[in-house]
Order: structure tokens, then C-alpha cells, then sequence
């Protein structure tokens, strides 16, 4: 008896070691923002050059990766990619549709080796299994519909206090509802919401290239860039309650976004655009502050097999990604030349298959749904479509963008060095003809791989 008593006592002491109060394993927090465009963050070369200084800040600190995408461009199957470190259709949360039971994710995975997690924000749309329970959670109601800095950084600090009394490490998914839909009107705040540090005027706005200039489109993108502004507001509040929990340093931070912005020709498509991500990553003592990674593709299914080495956490096999550990240590990783993104439905589950491969120096896109007749259209047009569609009445430019938009083509070459905007389909192109068929096979190669 005294023998079982001095093992389980010493089992119990190892489990407190590991696990408990002296667990010195490193922390992560992933911050997402909502419908983001890549290209508005000031270190990504945005404009105006005020509208996120707490995260050009950040930048400073932190490795920048520009070849940063996300595998599927809406916000729940991007977000279910996060979860369960697979393609969409390969762990069935494709649209709005859940993931299978059997499927594992981050989580769980996490929670059985020690780690208390903890999510604000997007919370059905981050959690795509039933199973799948975090430690701690609030959402949009709790957040000020998600657009509150203040309660933000308030249900951070009660998050950080819960860890230091648990005596574990931590995994905390912190997703600003900003950007996204509706948008910032200063004068009609959405109930809830904060009003941002700073508010900005059509004449402001740097219209990205693959929408055309319009009076229609600058208002509504102004209010894009208050809803930006704001969620810089609250990634600078989480940072600083981080900052004051003492958890900072042994912490590995990453900020993105769970798509582009949500006008047409971004998200909720396969255009570079769609799915370019800022990537923004720090960890004090790891990875080397102000670097710049311009070479590797690495993409969001890559996340899950990254947390699992950062944390030692023993995972499980079928993920579809791999770990970008080596990358934030100065390595460097081949096969890493290329990203595949997707579209399988969209919102209400209709079903719209795109597939598409990006390298650096060219795009391939197709839609398998094209047939000429099928209108496409999503709920993300706002009043950038309907100034496109008034301009369309009078402007042929304007109108065969309109055209193209809702009818697509079967499929789509683009010169991304010449022509990052893709406006120019070069599919039809002699000169581009082996490059072409030189990404077809990639994609179906991979197509086959993962299905």
C-alpha cells in the first residue's frame, strides 16, 4: 500500500510538472481578422500609411511572410482549414457545412496535452465540430458585435488570469469581426459597436486595382478603411493586455486574415487576391524581429502541424499541411513554390467549384461551374456592384468586368508580375501555352493527391 502511495504521488508530481504550475511550454495566440485585405496593412504597402499603427508596430517585431495565403476564401471553411489542418473537402466543411466527428483539430488535440484554450469572436465558425470545446469562449454579443476593442482586451485579460490560476499554457484564437460587412458608417454605428480611434473620406481611399475607380466605390470602401482602423484598435488592445500579463515573451503570435475583402473580384473567389493573407508572426527570442520572408508559400492548412512542433503536443497523422517551424527559425523549406486554393459553395451551401494554383510569377484558375448561362453572385457586392453596375449602363470596361464577374470562364491565366490585379485572362495566350499546362498538371496533380 505505501509502495502504490509513493507511485501515485510521484505520478501526480510529474503530471504537475508537466502540466501544472511550473509548465513552461510556449504559448500561442492567433489574432484573424474578417475579410481583410491583404494590401491595407502599411507594411504590405497600404494606404493610407496611418490606418494600422499597431500593427506596423507589430511588424517591427515580428517576421513578415508575403507569400501568406488562405486555402479557401469564406470565412467558415477558411477557418475549419485552421481547425483541422486539412483541405476543405477533406474533413467535409466545405460552405457552411460542419466537419465529419472523426475528423481531429486543434483543440482537442491541444486540450489532451495540456494546453487551456480559449476563442473570442467567429465562434461558430472556428469551431466546425460539435466535439470541439473550448475552455473558454465569447462571441459577437459578448464583444460588442464583435467591433469593441475595449471588451476585447477585457475578456483577454480575464483569459490570462484563468491560464496563470490553471497553470498552463495556452492556445487563444482572438477573431476581430472587423472588416467585415456592415461596414463603419460613423454616423449609424452598428449596435454595440465602437466608434475607431480615427475615421477616413472617399478622398482617401487607394482603390485596389482590380475594382475601377468610381465615386460608389470610394464611399463605401471609406467605410471599409473605419472598420480597418478599428480592428487595429483592437489588435493594439489585446497586445498591450498580453503585454501586461507577463505572458508576451513566451508567447508565438500570429496575425492574419481569414480572406480578402469582401467586394467583387475577392472574396469568396480563387483570384490571387482572394486569398492573399498578411502573415505577422512574432515570438521573442525565436524568430527575428523586422525580417522578411519573400520566397515561401505558406498557407493556413499549415497551421495545425506548426502549433503541434511549436508545442511539443503529440498530434495526429492525415493533416494535410506541414510545419512552418524551420521558416520562423531562418531555414528554409522546398516544395514550397506554390499554394492551392478553392472555393466548393458558398453561403446557403450552393455549390460554385473553383480550384486554383499560384506561384510567384503566374495564376491558373478553373471553375468547374462555368458553362456561360450559370450567374454568379455572392452577398458581398454591396454598393462597390451596384456603382459597377449603374457605370456598366455606359462604360464598356466597366461592363465587361460586370460580364465576367457573374459568368466567369471555364478557364483563367494570369502574368501575376505583370498583371496582379488579373485583369488580363491569358489563357488563350501561344506564348504562355507550357506554362499553362505546366500548372494544369500541378493542379490536378494535387486534385488526385487530396481527394
Amino acid at each position: 500500500m505505501k509502495v502504490s502511495f509513493l507511485l501515485l504521488s510521484a505520478t501526480v508530481a510529474f503530471q504537475c510538472l508537466s502540466f501544472g504550475a511550473k509548465d513552461k511550454r510556449p504559448n500561442v495566440l492567433l489574432f484573424t481578422a474578417d475579410d481583410l485585405h491583404a494590401e491595407s496593412l502599411g507594411v504590405y504597402g497600404g494606404k493610407p500609411k496611418d490606418l494600422t499603427p499597431n500593427l506596423d508596430a507589430f511588424a517591427a517585431q515580428s517576421m513578415l511572410f508575403n507569400r501568406a495565403h488562405v486555402n479557401t476564401a469564406i470565412c467558415a471553411p477558411c477557418r475549419a482549414v485552421i481547425a483541422t489542418g486539412r483541405y476543405s473537402h477533406r474533413s467535409g466543411a466545405m460552405g457552411f457545412m460542419p466537419a465529419r466527428p472523426d475528423v481531429p483539430d486543434i483543440v482537442t488535440t491541444l486540450k489532451a496535452g495540456g494546453y487551456h484554450t480559449g476563442i473570442l469572436g467567429k465562434y461558430g465558425h472556428s469551431t466546425p465540430k460539435k466535439t470541439m470545446e473550448w475552455d473558454y469562449h465569447f462571441d459577437q454579443k459578448d464583444l460588442g458585435n464583435g467591433r469593441s476593442p475595449e471588451l476585447y482586451s477585457q475578456r483577454s485579460k480575464v483569459f490570462f488570469e484563468e491560464c496563470r490560476k490553471a497553470g498552463k499554457p495556452f492556445y487563444f484564437m482572438v477573431n476581430s469581426h472587423d472588416p467585415h460587412r456592415p461596414y463603419c458608417n460613423p454616423d449609424k454605428l452598428t449596435r454595440g459597436a465602437s466608434m475607431p480611434s480615427r475615421t477616413y473620406e472617399p478622398g482617401e481611399v487607394d482603390v485596389p486595382g482590380f475594382l475601377p475607380d468610381l465615386p460608389g466605390v470610394r464611399a463605401e470602401l471609406a467605410q471599409y478603411l473605419n472598420s480597418t482602423r478599428r480592428l487595429d484598435d483592437t489588435f493594439g488592445s489585446v497586445m498591450k493586455a498580453l503585454d501586461d500579463s507577463g505572458y508576451a515573451d513566451n508567447t508565438l503570435v500570429l496575425f492574419i486574415t481569414d480572406n480578402g475583402i469582401a467586394v467583387p473580384f475577392a472574396k469568396c473567389n480563387t483570384w490571387f487576391h482572394s486569398s492573399r493573407s498578411p502573415l505577422l508572426v512574432r515570438w521573442p527570442g525565436k524568430v527575428t524581429p523586422g525580417i522578411r520572408d519573400d520566397e515561401h508559400f505558406v498557407s493556413v492548412v499549415d497551421f495545425f502541424p506548426t502549433f503541434l512542433e511549436v508545442t511539443g503536443v503529440k498530434g495526429p497523422g492525415g493533416l494535410d499541411g506541414r510545419s512552418f517551424l524551420s521558416l520562423l527559425e531562418g531555414g528554409n523549406q522546398k516544395g514550397r513554390d506554390c499554394v492551392f486554393t478553392q472555393i466548393d459553395s458558398k453561403a446557403g451551401n450552393a455549390a460554385v467549384p473553383m480550384r486554383a494554383v499560384h506561384n510567384a510569377k503566374y495564376g491558373y484558375i478553373y471553375n468547374a461551374f462555368s458553362n456561360g448561362t450559370y450567374w454568379y453572385r455572392n452577398n458581398n457586392e454591396g454598393q462597390t456592384m451596384a456603382a459597377m453596375n449603374l457605370a456598366a449602363k455606359t462604360d464598356p470596361a466597366v461592363a465587361a468586368r460586370v460580364d465576367l464577374f457573374r459568368y466567369r470562364v471555364p478557364e483563367e491565366f494570369y502574368d501575376l508580375e505583370k498583371d496582379p490585379d488579373c485583369l488580363v485572362n491569358l489563357i488563350d495566350s501561344p506564348d504562355h501555352k507550357e506554362t499553362i499546362k505546366m500548372l494544369q498538371a500541378k493542379l490536378v496533380a494535387q486534385m488526385k493527391k487530396t481527394k
